[in-house]
């Protein structure tokens, strides 16, 4: 079993990304069975990209875990609040959302480069992502990260798949093109069996290559964000969208929508 030692938290801390291998070999079966019902019957929210190459489709929810089963278990037994709390030096870990990810085999939709916090609406230091992968995923294949761009002290403008502004006007820096000058950033990646896991920041950049294999990649992300995590307003509506929050800015990010799944002593 994965076991978190603080010389692997120093680690995340500094490079703002962190392998897991094995963190969730026990839940893949039950994820498994809960991407198969969200994919039968996605929410509102769902986004499937399907390329005009004819190329399989990318599909991609949010924001299920509070009905279906298999996930709302994952969030509130399985390790992972206790992991996100101690990688985030956190008393509490919340649970932000979860998000799924299925690259079909032979899909040509790549994830762009990007950073996940402008896309928010929370802010805060302590943040993590566990991106689990369910199938064997390649090394060629993998989500890749750029070490220390947590540490950048900046946020980008977030970007649609068709290149856009998620927000039409917003003063985000344009990210770097990363993928033009890879040799110039320390680009991390691992190849990942069913139950290996990547930790990552809210601030790390990170992006994905196409699914060029033979198999689809499923992969299940659940994000956490810590005790000074609050709610901040964007110049448009966020990626997922919140409708329903009425907190004001810099207000801590409570409510339902957000539950406690893991709360330790205090200091």
């Amino acid at each position: 079993m994965f076991q978190l030692t603080d010389e692997a938290v120093d680690t995340f801390e500094r490079d703002g990304v962190l392998p897991m291998p094995g963190a969730f070999a026990d839940w893949v079966e039950t994820l498994r069975a809960g991407v198969a019902r969200n994919m039968a019957e996605p929410s509102a929210l769902e986004r499937t990209y399907r390329p005009a190459d004819g190329s399989p489709a990318f599909f991609q929810d949010y924001c299920s875990w509070d009905r279906i089963d298999e996930y709302r278990r994952f969030v509130f037994e399985s390790p992972a609040a206790r992991l996100a709390a101690a990688l985030m030096r956190s008393r509490r870990a919340r649970f932000f959302h979860e998000h799924i990810l299925v690259k079909e085999a032979g899909t040509s939709v790549r994830t762009p480069w990007h950073q996940d916090q402008p896309y928010y609406c929370v802010d805060g230091r302590q943040s993590v992502s566990f991106w689990i992968a369910l199938d064997p995923v390649a090394r060629e294949i993998v989500p890749e990260y750029v070490s220390g761009s947590h540490r950048w002290g900046r946020d980008f403008s977030p970007q649609r798949f068709d290149g856009s502004k998620l927000y039409p006007q917003d003063d985000f820096a344009a990210l770097p093109d990363i993928e033009a000058e890879r040799a110039r950033h320390p680009i991390a990646g691992w190849a990942m069996a069913p139950g290996d896991a990547v930790a990552f920041h809210f601030r790390t950049v990170h992006g994905a290559p196409a699914n060029a294999s033979g198999t689809r990649r499923r992969a299940f992300s659940a994000r956490w964000v810590g005790d000074d995590a609050v709610f901040v307003q964007r110049a448009g509506r966020t990626s997922p969208p919140f409708p329903d929050l009425t907190l004001a800015p810099g207000e801590p990010l409570t409510g339902p929508q957000f539950p406690v799944a893991f709360e330790g002593p205090a200091a």
